[in-house]
């Protein structure tokens, strides 16, 4: 990427990732194409695949396209070994099309969205939107697959209104969701010959199968989608697509120590969670002959709860565990050897909100990995593991900050505490940062590397520093 030839390294792949990445589909998906490069195996969870994995192999599964697991064994790996999990989530807050989408309106097309996740929405007005995500397809003999779809130029916008028909626009940036937020795709004039499969739309047609959409949206909407796939509209039998900024991320700041982009919560965690791993697989000390699985996790659905069958209080991690240590005493002996690194964003102190702020806990972009504690357990950061955290970020000679809530205000949580649920040492961790869930984020381009360092340094070291700490 020679736009920024004096940039972080690090930081310039993660823009060619998360502009390839609009989706929690296209994270897991382009996540999978860098394992596969670094010489990771696909299996499936529908297989028995514990009978054939082996000491010093490179695995990784997927599941419902939206979550991903991976992970290395050492060379001499038996059951009971415990795992060094990262865990990150892959979706942000955005805001996705309704099963039934089409709308018209004094003569405009609109898209009938619906919120998803706890997003800054005026971020979003004025923005060159497209949409991106998964469709489910027919194919010939009578089969059906789910393809990704990236619409790559803008056909979406949320104007905003005048200043002269509002003005106290600047005094109240509050709108209804319903019905001021409602994306506008094209004219009504555009359609005034278009139609679905022949049929008029304006009625319903008795004769239409269960399975068919071509009703629910407008005509123009699936031909773009159809002409993307290189299929017809009919082909379309379902789909789960979002509204995504169409500007690319990018570099920023007077010396490039920024990056200015979308889905920097959590993309940033998620991409450093599998270069670390991809990396430890082609360094010296891999495959170490004992110690931990290596291992990072991928969840959907943490900004809503993460309750899901993609989501971190699903069966992933639990059936991983005992897959690789069947009976009850070793999966007891591998939940105790384990530890996962629970990696998300957290917020850089604010130049002009610095009192949102306890005053000594204000972590700054670029300064290093943030450990977060919460003593009402919002993170599960304690004292054992975030000593272990700072022994790891030293031994790459990295610096650590630290952050809380003040007592006078929430704190927001992360897949870390219904984790540790499991019963697994767990620590809360990021890279500080600006306007979290807005549009358009910022974050420093230094602490990418910061984070991989970490991580790196994890799957290096965690064994041999943890047989050295005694705690029970």
């Amino acid at each position: 990427m020679m736009l920024y030839p004096a940039s972080p390294e690090a930081a310039t792949r993660f823009l060619k990732f998360v502009n390839a990445s609009p989706t929690p589909f296209h994270a897991v998906h382009n996540a999978a194409l860098r394992l596969e490069k670094a010489g990771f195996q696909k299996i499936r969870e529908s297989d028995a695949w514990e009978k054939n994995v082996k000491g010093g192999g490179k695995y990784y599964f997927t599941r419902n396209q939206a979550a991903l697991v991976a992970f290395t064994l050492p060379q001499k790996w038996e059951q009971g070994a415990g795992l060094s999990i990262v865990a990150t989530h892959v979706d942000s807050p955005n805001l996705k099309i309704r099963p039934i989408s089409k709308r018209t309106k004094n003569s405009y097309l609109q898209v009938g969205v619906e919120t998803y996740g706890g997003g800054i929405w005026h971020s979003w007005l004025d923005r060159d939107l497209s949409v991106a995500g998964r469709v489910v397809i027919a194919e010939q003999g009578g089969a059906f697959r789910s393809k990704l779809v990236k619409i790559e130029r803008p056909i979406l916008r949320i104007p905003t209104l005048a200043i002269h028909l509002d003005r106290g626009v600047n005094d109240n940036l509050k709108f209804n969701q319903e019905t001021e937020f409602v994306p506008i795709l094209g004219l009504v004039e555009s359609q005034l010959n278009a139609t679905s499969s022949g049929k008029d739309n304006s009625s319903k047609d008795e004769s239409v199968k269960a399975s068919s959409i071509q009703e629910n949206h407008h005509p123009a909407l699936l031909s773009l989608l159809a002409s993307e796939l290189s299929i017809a509209p009919e082909a379309i039998h379902d789909f789960e697509l979002s509204l995504y900024d169409t500007q690319p991320s990018s570099l920023g700041g007077i010396d490039n120590e920024f990056i200015f982009s979308p889905r920097m919560d959590n993309l940033v965690s998620s991409f450093c969670a599998v270069e670390a791993l991809a990396e430890s697989t082609t360094a010296n000390y891999f495959p170490s002959l004992e110690g931990n699985v290596n291992c990072i996790a991928l969840f959907n659905h943490e900004e809503i709860g993460s309750v899901s069958t993609s989501g971190a209080e699903s069966s992933l991690i639990p059936s991983l565990l005992n897959r690789l240590s069947p009976t009850p005493s070793t999966l007891a002996q591998s939940i105790t050897r384990s530890f996962l690194i629970s990696a998300d964003m957290g917020h850089a102190v604010h130049p002009n909100y610095v009192s949102k702020h306890e005053d000594n806990h204000k972590p700054v972009m670029n300064g290093g990995v943030v450990v977060k504690t919460n003593a009402k357990q919002r993170y599960a950061s304690d004292a054992i593991s975030t000593f272990i955290v700072k022994k790891l970020v030293e031994r790459k000679g990295g610096k650590i900050q630290e952050f809380e809530t003040r007592n006078d205000m929430p704190c927001g949580s992360t897949v870390g505490p219904m984790l540790s649920k499991i019963g697994i040492r767990t620590v809360d961790v990021g890279n500080a940062m600006l306007s979290m869930h807005s549009i358009r984020e910022t974050a420093g381009s230094h602490d990418v590397q910061h984070a991989i360092d970490l991580f790196s340094s994890f799957f290096e070291g965690f064994s041999e520093l943890d047989r050295t700490l005694t705690v029970d």
